[in-house]
């Protein structure tokens, strides 16, 4: 193998010129082919004796080993505070698929370890988006409004990131029924966060178009004609909608005005829609959006430093101080941090998200909370996750800083998130900008071999849906519910907690789960047995 070019600089990852030469079938060839050369000796000389055979291979390989350790130099160790940076990563798909696959081949198991990344059984489900008859005979081309004008649906989309993408998913679902054509989404900047992206700066554009070619047109901005049109505005859409009250209440205005706003998407469109109307928000969600290039290629170097050691579990931590004061819960650092927590409720009582008549503690029991890191670190432990595994954790900076992450990290010390991941310079180009930020996270969790949210929320349940579409990839759901009961037992034995932690997460690790069984769910977050199928014409037991 030839030396690379590259500059060597000390990190976590491995270059993937390196993994490839300790793929099974380079090792294989160092064990076969002494013996088949030896085989060939025997043909031509006199049979050595099998001390002198035995001495050979051993030679042999000791050479062979050190030839190899010697080109291949030095492993780079894994480091969470990485202070220099190493050499670029390959963006290609194809280098992190090839990656990712050795990466999986050479990682070490035991059987606690080996139990912990063992993936579900997904039970035959594989993506299955075949539209009827009836939705493909119906043109793309939207339908032709009053005085020959075509029609048009713009929509203002608000949020964080996967809020946003959750109402670009309903937007295109509601261009179909209405025959509009969708200009490219408005994305609302964000009072708190203060993101000013647009549409293509995060997800791929080209990309989106070409997907949905067959299901809506898809234009970037509205056409002259149209420009000085009055839109019939929508600021507000009942939740739920149905289409048929889609069609009642905006179809005459549009056929009149040729272009249709609405804001405020968020949950606006009924959960139960008809089969080809499902299909086509997974189709949006699961194959639509993809992230621009630029964030995609980022994400991916990350999972593959993430991988360049073995598996790595995915952690979504909502610690953040908004996220304790909206759900009306505290974070149990200290009490002068639950006091501060609950001054700012006070002050702003309007955050506070639902059920305000009930306290922290009947909360945290209803399995309301989040989980906290002391929590996570039990719950982890409990699923016997090995101690020296890797964590990438996405999410907002922890209220109480660091120091609220130690009961976690004390038990778990390989731990990275993007910032102590990247190398310097690299997150630059995203710097106040909370989507673009959020999609890196995004694309290293739904790469990772198991995923965990330690509170539910837009990414967890796009996640879900997202690792199930793919196959059932791990996804474990705390099931804080039935088990912080057992959390707040101080008198029970660990391997009795253990063990009841264990059983209540048994059907909680991501396997196939019909969304017809879930009252009010989204589809992208079960996508069974709406967007999946196994093959068979019943409905299978789980």
């Amino acid at each position: 193998m030839a030396r690379s070019k590259t500059k060597h600089l000390s990190y976590i990852s491995v270059p993937s010129k390196i993994i490839p030469a300790l793929s099974a079938s380079s090792l294989q060839s160092l064990l076969v082919s002494p013996k088949k050369q030896s085989s060939r000796s025997s043909n031509r000389l006199v049979s050595p004796s099998p001390r002198i055979v035995l001495l050979f291979l051993l030679a042999f390989l000791f050479i062979g080993t050190l030839r190899l350790g010697l080109r291949l130099g030095p492993v780079l160790p894994f480091s969470p505070f990485p202070c220099s940076p190493i050499a670029e990563d390959s963006p290609s798909s194809s280098s992190s698929t090839s990656l990712a696959a050795v990466a999986r081949r050479t990682a070490p198991e035991t059987n606690a370890d080996g139990a912990f990344w063992s993936q579900p059984d997904g039970l035959g489900y594989r993506p299955c988006l075949e539209f009827s008859d009836e939705y493909r005979r119906e043109t793309v081309a939207p339908a032709m409004a009053s005085g020959g004008r075509r029609k048009y649906l713009l929509v203002v989309v608000s949020g964080g990131l996967n809020q946003q993408r959750n109402q670009i998913v309903d937007a295109v679902v509601i261009a179909r029924i209405l025959g509009a054509a969708l200009v490219v989404p408005i994305l609302q900047v964000n009072v708190i966060w203060g993101d000013e992206s647009e549409f293509a700066e995060i997800f791929d554009l080209e990309h989106f178009k070409s997907i949905l070619a067959d299901d809506i047109r898809v234009v970037s901005s509205l056409p002259s004609t149209h420009i000085m049109t009055r839109p019939v505005v929508e600021k507000r859409t009942p939740l739920h909608v149905s289409p048929r009250w889609i069609r009642s209440r905006y179809l005459k205005k549009l056929n009149k005005e040729g272009v249709l706003l609405l804001r405020g998407l968020d949950s606006r469109l009924s959960k139960d829609l008809p089969p080809d109307l499902q299909k086509l928000r997974c189709k949006v969600a699961f194959r639509a959006l993809r992230f621009a290039a630029p964030i995609a290629e980022l994400g991916s170097k990350l999972a593959m430093r993430m991988r360049s050691k073995g598996p790595y579990l995915a952690l979504h931590l909502r610690m953040e101080k908004d996220v304790w004061v909206r759900t009306g819960c505290l974070p149990g650092i200290d009490p002068k941090s639950d006091q501060i927590i609950q001054e700012e409720r006070k002050l702003r009582p309007e955050l506070l998200t639902g059920r305000s008549n009930m306290s922290y503690h009947d909360r945290k029991l209803a399995g309301l909370c989040p989980l906290n890191a002391l929590e996570v670190a039990r719950l982890l432990k409990a699923l016997e996750a090995p101690r020296d595994m890797r964590i990438y954790w996405a999410g907002g900076e922890p209220f109480g800083g660091p120091g609220a992450l130690l009961p976690l990290t004390r038990d778990f010390s390989h731990f990275y998130n993007k910032e102590n991941l990247s190398l310097p310079g690299e997150l630059e180009a995203f710097a106040n900008k909370s989507s673009s930020l959020a999609a890196i996270d995004y694309i290293v969790c739904e790469q990772s071999d198991v995923f965990m949210p330690s509170h539910g929320g837009n990414m967890g349940h796009l996640m879900q849906g997202h690792r199930a579409f793919a196959g059932h990839k791990k996804f474990i759901t705390p099931n804080k519910r039935q088990m912080l009961p057992y959390f707040l037992d101080s008198s029970l034995p660990e391997s009795e907690f253990n063990r009841i932690v264990r059983d209540l997460h048994q059907g909680s690790l991501g396997q196939p789960e019909f969304r017809t069984d879930k009252v009010g769910k989204d589809v992208t977050a079960y996508p069974v047995p709406e967007c999946m199928c196994n093959g068979t014409s019943t409905r299978s037991p789980l």
